[in-house]
Order: structure tokens, then C-alpha cells, then sequence
């Protein structure tokens, strides 16, 4: 793929809204490739799936509540990406 091809994040897509969901507290930085922000995506949503599993059996509150934030990152993430793809069509 050459650089005239790649597509990278555009930057709009924040997650954890904070109390009430009121402000954005994190922001997708703009310009990583999208290639590489879905490919993280995917890495966070596997640890998502453990932590919940684990978090679940072993009746750890704090686990399912890691990975809900891990969850919103990884959502954000790939719509960013998603964003950054369409860009220029």
C-alpha cells in the first residue's frame, strides 16, 4: 500500500463522556493509519471479551467496569477509522 492510498483517523471521535455524559474526556488523535487504529480495535476488544469473562465468573466488578471504558475506546478507535475512510470519497 502506498502512502497516496492510506487512509488515517481524523480526530472528531471522543469517548468517556464523563458524569451525565456532559464533556468529552479522550479523543481519537488524528493521522494514525486506519489500518493500524482497527487492527488496536480488535487487540482491545479481545481483552474486553477476557476481562468481562473473568470478571463475570469471578464476580469482579472492577473487571466488567474495565472493560466497558476498553469497550469505548475500541468503539471510538474504529469510528475514527471508519471517518477517516470515507474521507476524500
Amino acid at each position: 500500500m502506498t502512502t497516496d492510498n492510506m487512509k488515517f483517523t481524523v480526530g472528531k471521535t471522543t469517548f468517556f463522556q464523563g458524569e451525565n455524559q456532559s464533556h468529552p474526556l479522550f479523543r481519537i488523535e488524528p493521522g494514525i493509519p486506519c489500518r493500524d487504529a482497527r487492527e488496536q480495535a480488535s487487540e482491545l476488544m479481545g481483552y474486553v471479551r477476557e476481562l468481562t469473562i473473568v470478571g463475570l465468573m469471578d464476580e469482579k466488578p472492577m473487571m466488567i467496569w474495565a472493560s466497558h471504558y476498553l469497550s469505548a475506546m475500541a468503539k471510538a478507535l474504529m469510528d475514527d477509522a471508519e471517518l477517516g475512510m470515507r474521507a476524500g470519497l
